[in-house]
């Protein structure tokens, strides 16, 4: 039962910060260290990944009718603006799947891991304040998906490579800082960066499936189910925040929480005093 509780957690922790720009896998990694789920060291690294699919059929559910580029009107047919927009998606993913397919073991060796997260956590929550005060006074040049070029969706893709090779920096965090710093509304670079999640987990979750393999206890996969759950169902409700909360407001919070989290660790670990 406590192992369920442990899962519970994890996929709270997962909901809320897959989508806010604070680092679902740098938070993950951390509780890890205060919280230790009694699984294999192989499937622990499978549920580190995998149980982000919950999370992203949260966006899947709430975004359905901008996603799904099948329409019927006459005959079914395939809608343009959608499936442009997926185009762009998928070219934006390529860098950071390169790396993962190519890098992956090494990545996991020597930056996941408290100290690599805490200090990804304050140079981003840094930028995120110098950003977001430099924008005050800037007018967005992109307040709608369809207006994202090519151009744009290849820098976004970049600073996706970011987070993909740093655990701490946050993917969300990365594009939607990428995307402010040229010109795309808080809204879309939101939406954007949901867009971009669902290729890249369902990639993420698939890749660690063929490298570590199915064969683990049912124990392990009903933690799992637990996880993916709760986290779907937390993401619901955070994504809905999120995307109220930027009309009204900038990132700078987001800023402020990873500055004071990431040197709370490493006070806490006595890496600075």
């Amino acid at each position: 039962m406590l192992e369920f509780l442990k899962a519970v957690l994890f996929g709270i922790v997962e909901g809320i910060t897959e989508w806010l720009p604070i680092s679902s896998t740098g938070h993950m990694i951390l509780l890890n260290e205060f919280v230790r789920l009694e699984v294999s060291p192989k499937f622990w690294e499978l549920f580190l990944v995998v149980i982000q699919l919950g999370a992203i059929l949260a966006v899947v559910l709430l975004f359905w009718k901008k996603i799904f580029p099948i329409e019927k009107k006459k005959s079914y047919r395939l809608n343009p603006q959608i499936m442009n927009m997926w185009y762009k998606v998928v070219v934006a993913c390529i860098p950071a799947a390169v790396v993962g397919l190519l890098f992956d073991d090494i990545l996991e060796q020597y930056l996941y891991n408290y100290i690599t997260v805490s200090l990804a956590l304050i140079l981003f929550g840094v930028a995120f304040i110098i950003i977001e005060e430099k924008n005050k006074t800037m007018v967005s040049k992109i307040n709608t998906i369809n207006e994202i070029t090519w151009k744009t969706a290849i820098i976004i893709g970049g600073f996706q490579l970011i987070a993909a090779i740093f655990p701490g920096t946050s993917r969300s965090g990365a594009t939607i800082l990428g995307a402010l710093l040229i010109g795309v509304s808080r809204t879309v670079a939101a939406e954007f960066t949901f867009f971009l999640a669902i290729p890249v987990m369902l990639g993420a979750s698939l890749l660690k499936l063929l490298k570590y393999g199915f064969h683990y206890t049912a124990t392990e996969w009903s933690l799992l189910a637990v996880g993916m759950v709760v986290a779907f169902l937390v993401s619901v409700f955070v994504i809905k925040f999120l995307m109220d909360y930027i009309k009204k407001h900038d990132f700078k919070i987001f800023g402020w929480y990873r500055i004071i989290l990431g040197s709370l660790v490493l006070l806490y670990f006595g890496i600075i005093a």
